[in-house]
């Protein structure tokens, strides 16, 4: 038997384990003789107050056989502690692997608590690169991958990146383009998409923003708050609003003109990027959720991680700037529809199952 700890921290995570917990589960169904058993941490680094019972019964998601609590404070403080609890998980789970998705805190605690205890690490979301230096998720990645035996790249991109840096000069790790869990993800809980109670607008814009380059620089903040109110001239804009990006904004007396409403859950994001024109935001994960369901992606950033999104034209860098950001919009309005469906950039949404496959070939 085959003994997995998986290491999460925040709901993404959540979403994307999920999609590998059920292809660990159908495999297990599949193979009874061959089965694999995944242990999974949650190290609280991410409050959600969506992350109830309801969050893990509807969306069909195993629960922590840990829970942490051990989020807040600096990113040293976080990893450290992480760290310190993670370490005695594995001392007494003993397992034969440990794994860990994309870039957060959580992800570099659990590969350096495994490779201290020479654990082999699993990297979903290897090879990624912003090539900004001043972001902690890019330090998370590079030092993740760098600790790493299994590398499981989502594009051909992050397989290229980790070719450039030497990776596969090393014996000691497996680099493998298997696409993108969240494909699989966005597959498989698109028909389960609802549309948020008291949601007003039809034709839209939809905008999330929370970044703290985008929320504490004041000339940022008024220049994309600027962009909406010129946008929402002809074009509703719907913003599921951050408590936190909502304070700074009353702190300021910011005003935008669009339908602000409360933070929502995974089923009604869908819903949202599905029945939107053109998706804005300084998230990560929803530049790749706009691609998958077809919609051009305005990203509020000066970098992104997901730089083949940008060179094949379906997502546009503006940064912060307001002419960038309403000639970016206009760009993505524009994109012609059959272009989403003639591309597979990350996969064909079978993902999990290929990780899976690999991961038992591997650890015989």
């Amino acid at each position: 038997m085959l003994k997995i700890v998986t290491i999460v921290g925040a709901r993404p995570q959540f979403i994307k384990a999920a999609a590998v917990s059920r292809a660990i589960k159908d495999r297990n169904l599949a193979h009874a003789g061959a089965t694999i058993k995944e242990i999974i941490v949650h190290t609280g680094q991410h409050y959600d107050v969506n992350m109830s019972d309801i969050f893990f019964n509807e969306m069909k998601i195993p629960k922590p056989d840990y829970n942490l609590g051990i989020g807040g404070g600096t990113h040293g403080e976080m990893t450290g502690k992480q760290l310190q609890v993670i370490e005695s998980i594995l001392i007494d789970e003993r397992p034969d692997a440990v794994l860990v998705y994309g870039d957060t805190n959580s992800t570099l605690s659990g590969a350096l608590a495994a490779s201290k205890l020479k654990i082999p690490v699993i990297h979903i979301e290897a090879g990624l690169r912003s090539n900004n230096m001043q972001m902690p998720e890019e330090i998370n990645r590079i030092l993740t991958d760098n600790l790493s035996t299994l590398l499981f790249c989502p594009s051909s991109a992050s397989v290229h990146n980790l070719h450039s840096e030497g990776f596969n000069l090393r014996k000691h790790c497996k680099i493998y383009n298997v696409g993108d869990v969240m494909h699989d993800a966005v597959k498989y809980y698109r028909v389960y998409s609802e549309k948020p109670k008291g949601l007003v607008s039809s034709n839209f814009i939809l905008l999330t923003f929370h970044r703290a380059e985008n929320t504490d620089n004041l000339y940022n903040l008024k220049n994309i708050v600027n962009s909406i109110n010129k946008l929402s001239e002809d074009i509703d804009i719907v913003i599921p609003l951050h408590p936190r990006t909502k304070k700074i904004l009353e702190n300021n007396n910011i005003t935008i003109n669009a339908e602000i409403i409360p933070p929502v859950g995974y089923f009604q994001m869908l819903w949202l990027i599905e029945n939107s024109k053109v998706v804005m935001t300084d998230s990560g994960g929803l530049q790749k959720e706009a691609y998958f369901l077809g919609k051009g992606c305005v990203t509020l950033r000066n970098e992104t991680e997901w730089t083949e999104l940008v060179e094949e034209g379906f997502n546009f860098l503006v940064g912060t700037e307001e002419n960038a950001i309403l000639a970016g919009v206009s760009n993505a309005v524009n994109i012609n529809s059959e272009m989403f469906s003639s591309r597979m950039l990350y996969g064909d949404g079978a993902t999990s199952k290929v990780i899976v496959e690999v991961m038992t070939e591997h650890f015989k």
